[in-house]
């Protein structure tokens, strides 16, 4: 009797064993399966990543050169500064005709395209009025930035800022500073104005 239980005993280790091992072996062949698909992912990411990384950090330089020389052209009118306006006006169009499309989607470049062209209109307008028409067409401008900001988006936080005693609808500018700087008054009314929408 005794004998028949240890026989039995040993038989199921015996299963146990053969089983521990089967589960074993399976495992470790998931196991490199799974070592094996990451091994061929981690082989095609980099170059991947690399294009991804170089094309985010060309469209990132491009938005960046004409959001500052946008920036450059408001703080002339907000200086009441025609003179500088011209020159900063200058700038930002030559910005705008260095544009690289070629950094964006076919997509992105059908919608980048018609708003560059009105931008780099109002920049030459711009350029060659006196204080008062420059800010007129600063409106244009801001409107065809704007547009570009929602296809490129921005690396760095800008303010979308409101002045409802500007012409007949009001005057919008944006700004990377949440404090009100009026680029339509100037010095007349520094601080009219409110914040309408971060942009980030």
């Amino acid at each position: 009797m005794m004998n028949n239980q240890n026989n039995i005993l040993t038989d199921v280790r015996n299963n146990l064993k053969a089983k521990s091992a089967i589960f074993a072996l399976a495992f470790v062949g998931l196991t490199a399966f799974s070592c094996d698909d990451a091994k061929k992912t981690s082989e095609t990411t980099p170059a991947e990543t690399e294009v991804a990384a170089t094309e985010t950090s060309e469209n990132v330089e491009v938005n960046n050169e004409v959001i500052a020389a946008y920036m450059e052209l408001k703080d002339a009118l907000v200086d009441t500064d025609g003179t500088a306006a011209v020159e900063k006006a200058k700038n930002l169009e030559a910005k705008l005709n260095s544009f690289d499309f070629a950094a964006y989607s076919e997509e992105d470049q059908a919608k980048l395209k018609p708003m560059v062209e009105a931008a780099t209109k109002h920049t030459q307008e711009i350029a060659g009025s006196e204080i008062e028409a420059q800010r007129e067409h600063f409106e244009g401008l801001t409107a065809s930035v704007m547009e570009m900001v929602e296809v490129t988006g921005t690396e760095v936080t800008l303010y979308q800022q409101f002045c409802p005693m500007y012409g007949e609808d009001g005057g919008t500018w944006l700004s990377t500073e949440s404090n009100i700087r009026n680029p339509y008054f100037g010095d007349k009314m520094m601080t009219c104005g409110e914040v309408k929408k971060e942009i980030k």
